[in-house]
């Protein structure tokens, strides 16, 4: 206690004070509201002068010594008994020892106030304890940031407002970082914002005509369809942020239909990998993939694709894998005025029985076409054509189809789609229509 005494003129001055429990020419007490509100300001880093002036308490009433001894008190039964350390004590007793005995109406309150009491300690301490369980269970794994997130939403929610300090040494965070989060709030909400704007411009991309895309593609209907102009970085950190999911390539179980028969030849790679010639026209890859829909039914689908530009030159899609369904996307090949191919076109093929089948060969023959082959079991050697089979079963939900015309409906849109308006990174961000004339012109 201070040595200093109260006038009766400041008595009443601090009587007046909203933060003062009550006051005596000798001593000052302070309510719980005060002391709380004085450990939360001062573990964020405010003075103890400055925190008493800030509530309205004249300094040289007061006198700095007493100021200091309070500080003192209340941090070290906060260390010790967190909030319930704060709470007066005195409110259960008159202050100094009674010389009489107490009567039995004083003995029944002060019983009752103490159980009391007790009672509201013990319901602290059970939700505290709910509430610490919950906090480790949802904090694992978390960012910092979101630490801080949850524990703002643990003390609004549950009015542990004097528990700043507990909650953020349960988590093994700091109260400084945990107050700077606070306050960065307003600029928080302003760059989530910013984020949402984004979101919406990319999801327009995202779901264009129907497919979904991964960042590249955004990328490109973006700045070409769109005239909107944002990073890479930044869509991939958008995707991530809101969970915008494009589909991932599968791996392709593909296996041969069977092996060559002695009648059936196997020619030579004349492509080695060069698939980029830039002559349109004339580097033609050509496989068969199938395509399970229905649940049971099973089709297959066969094309042709100009590796210089990556146009789709001719498909056919059937619901039988005879030699048929390679020849036919020859024959549509063929038929295809709005391509020319070049005077040394060749098709590029794996050893599958279709290719090396002596019919085949012949019709390749006959429409002057060369022919060049992959190694045996090396899928690299027709690389491109095995991505754009992965690309169309990623992007393309023909599972679901109920009948063979339907998935025909749906592989048509797509070859549509894919020359026409899907955008390749590796095509200088145009799509096959767009560079096939693009090297035509130059």
């Amino acid at each position: 206690m201070s040595k200093i005494t109260f006038s009766s003129k400041e008595i009443k001055i601090l009587q007046k004070n909203p933060n003062v429990h009550r006051v005596s020419s000798l001593a000052i007490t302070y309510t719980d509201d005060f002391k709380n509100k004085f450990m939360d300001e001062y573990l964020a880093g405010k003075l103890p002068r400055q925190i008493f002036e800030e509530n309205g308490f004249d300094i040289n009433i007061l006198g700095i010594k007493r100021i200091e001894q309070s500080a003192h008190r209340w941090k070290k039964a906060y260390e010790k008994n967190g909030l319930i350390g704060l709470s007066d004590a005195r409110k259960t007793a008159s202050g100094r020892p009674l010389k009489r005995e107490l009567t039995q109406a004083e003995i029944i309150e002060r019983q009752e106030a103490r159980i009391k009491l007790l009672e509201g300690q013990v319901e602290l301490l059970k939700k505290l304890e709910t509430t610490e369980r919950r906090l480790r269970s949802k904090s694992q794994n978390l960012e910092t940031n979101n630490i801080f997130q949850l524990i703002h939403e643990t003390i609004e929610q549950n009015q542990f407002k004097r528990m700043t300090r507990y909650f953020c040494d349960l988590l093994g965070v700091s109260r400084s970082g945990y107050y700077s989060y606070l306050k960065a709030a307003d600029s928080r909400f302003e760059r989530e914002q910013k984020d949402l704007e984004a979101k919406e411009i990319i999801m327009k991309a995202f779901n264009r005509r129907g497919y979904k895309k991964g960042s590249r593609s955004i990328k490109m209907i973006l700045n070409n369809e769109y005239d909107f102009e944002i990073s890479r970085k930044k869509i991939q950190r958008i995707m991530n942020k809101y969970e915008i999911i494009c589909p991932h390539r599968k791996a392709n179980p593909y296996k041969k239909i069977a092996k060559a028969t002695k009648e059936h030849q196997v020619v030579s790679n004349k492509l080695n990998r060069e698939f980029k010639q830039g002559i349109p026209g004339k580097v033609l890859l050509t496989d068969i993939t199938y395509l399970p829909y229905n649940g049971k039914d099973m089709a297959y689908l066969s094309a042709i694709k100009d590796a210089s530009t990556n146009e789709l030159l001719a498909y056919h899609v059937s619901d039988r894998i005879t030699l048929d369904i390679a020849t036919k996307t020859i024959d549509k090949l063929m038929k295809n005025k709005k391509i020319n191919l070049h005077s040394k076109a060749f098709i590029h093929s794996d050893q599958g029985s279709h290719y090396t089948s002596p019919k085949y060969q012949k019709l390749l023959k006959k429409h002057k076409l060369g022919q060049s082959m992959s190694r045996r079991g090396n899928c690299w050697d027709n690389a491109p054509m095995e991505s754009f089979f992965g690309h169309l079963k990623d992007e393309v939900n023909y599972q679901s189809c109920k009948s063979l015309e339907e998935l025909k409906a749906k592989i048509n849109h797509y070859m549509v789609y894919y020359n026409n308006y899907r955008y390749q990174w590796n095509l200088k961000k145009m799509t096959p229509i767009q560079y096939r004339n693009h090297l035509l012109a130059s």
